[in-house]
């Protein structure tokens, strides 16, 4: 196989003279709209009207892209601070999940607080969007050819391909994985994979579980993309560092799983605010 021949996707959706739209930008909307629809329609099931979530979404996204755009800046503070006119630049790439997530908590939780509706049930539909709208999301960082992980195992390019090939990954995704002469671990679709599953985990399990307490599913949400994270992100190549040893990423991860877990353990051990997430429904 020629392997040099491979060319790499197109990133472009649609160019019309000066506007250009990218593949990136219609995996991120197109997961975004996934979510929301389905947040909206566990939403009624409780009685909240659909104009709470898109209200939600309306103030709630541009803050998380700030979060996540912040958050990208201060763990690489010592760049921008000699080139500080970039900062705002954020089409050059450099936004980061985790501060989005903590951006959309905070904003979500004295949202929900004003709009008189209880935050951990709103957790708890947000996660199960979260989950779907980021494993689509992941696609657009396929397409751009980023947040890839270390070359595979392989002397050759064809072991390296037979490689891939032995995972079961389709030829297409394989080809946009060849890079500067190389092939590297689609590590988008681990995590694409991974909130996929975690997403029908909730769906078809824990939503129908009558003892799951409020507030849970968005637990299972942290914790299940924390662990999934951890380990592909000591795959990766592009990762934010704290120090020349510890990733970023992987730090809040393994935070996130312990809180999480002592505040589900602490919560159930002294028996406070045990309403279930099913209570929530209409009857």
């Amino acid at each position: 196989m020629d392997h040099l021949a491979i060319e790499p996707l197109n990133r472009y959706f649609l160019q019309l003279g000066p506007i250009t739209i990218y593949w990136y930008a219609i995996f991120i909307l197109l997961g975004l709209l996934v979510g929301v629809s389905l947040a909206i329609r566990e939403g009624k099931k409780a009685g909240i009207d659909s104009e709470f979530f898109w209200d939600l979404i309306l103030f709630g996204f541009p803050i998380s892209l700030v979060g996540a755009r912040l958050y990208y800046v201060i763990f690489n503070a010592s760049y921008y601070a000699q080139y500080p006119e970039r900062i705002f630049r954020i089409w050059e790439g450099g936004i980061a999940i985790h501060g989005s997530l903590i951006a959309a908590f905070i904003f979500g939780w004295f949202f929900c607080k004003r709009r008189n509706v209880t935050p951990w049930f709103i957790a708890d539909i947000a996660g199960v969007s979260y989950l779907i709208a980021q494993a689509i999301g992941r696609w657009g960082n396929f397409i751009n050819q980023e947040a890839y992980g270390y070359t595979v195992p392989g002397q050759t390019l064809d072991a390296q391909r037979e490689f891939l090939q032995s995972l079961f990954i389709p030829d297409f995704i394989i080809n946009n994985m060849f890079i500067d002469g190389a092939y590297y671990h689609p590590t988008f679709l681990y995590e694409s994979i991974w909130n996929l599953i975690g997403f029908l985990i909730a769906v078809l399990i824990l939503r129908r579980l009558s003892q799951l307490l409020v507030g849970e599913i968005g637990a299972f949400y942290a914790i299940w993309y924390s662990m999934g994270r951890y380990f592909i992100e000591g795959m990766r190549t592009d990762s934010l560092m704290l120090t020349q040893q510890i990733r970023v990423a992987q730090l809040i991860s393994i935070m996130t799983i312990v809180v999480v877990s002592i505040l589900v353990i602490g919560r159930r051990v002294k028996k406070v605010n045990l309403k279930t997430y099913q209570s929530f429904y209409l009857k």
